[in-house]
């Protein structure tokens, strides 16, 4: 295992990413799905971090995928509360055995955490980038994920995406 993540990369696309996205349905678990939403945890968190680190202390950031709570919420008020995503909607429910959303529980809860990232990258409908596309992968990230004005380093986070991609 590579001393740059906390888990194994491996497995955690093995064992979490796919019966995750699996479970939401085929058309969320592509090949370049998976290895997207993995190499989104691999470049925020290291597959370390299950809320975000500041000079500060803590920063709202939670879960490996580094999602804000204020995503989490649009991704609710905006997409997954309407009839027709009643099925996806429903299989991230049982990820959270049926509370209430929040963006909490992406912080102990892995699935529910890479399910939203998922939704998060779904909902900019554009095509994903072919699932060996590491720099590709690396600039949708930046685009949909983290934003023009975040903090993601497109060009520095590719090595991240190829992790990902050999996972």
């Amino acid at each position: 295992m590579s001393q740059a993540y906390g888990l194994d990369p491996g497995q955690v696309k093995r064992f979490i990413v796919v019966p995750t996205l699996t479970a939401m349905g085929s058309q969320y678990a592509s090949l370049s799905a998976i290895n997207l939403v993995l190499g989104i945890a691999m470049a925020e968190s290291r597959l370390r971090y299950i809320r975000q680190l500041t000079d500060d202390g803590f920063g709202p950031a939670r879960g490996l995928c580094q999602m804000e709570p204020a995503t989490h919420d649009d991704c609710w008020s905006n997409w997954l509360n309407f009839p027709q995503q009643a099925q996806v909607a429903a299989v991230i429910r049982g990820f959270i055995g049926n509370l209430a959303p929040s963006a909490d529980l992406m912080i102990g809860n892995a699935p529910y955490d890479f399910a939203m990232a998922r939704i998060k990258c779904w909902r900019d409908r554009g095509m994903l980038p072919d699932w060996n596309d590491a720099a590709g992968m690396s600039a949708f990230h930046k685009r949909v994920y983290n934003t023009a004005g975040g903090a993601a380093d497109a060009a520095a986070n590719v090595v991240h995406f190829k992790a990902a991609i050999a996972a």
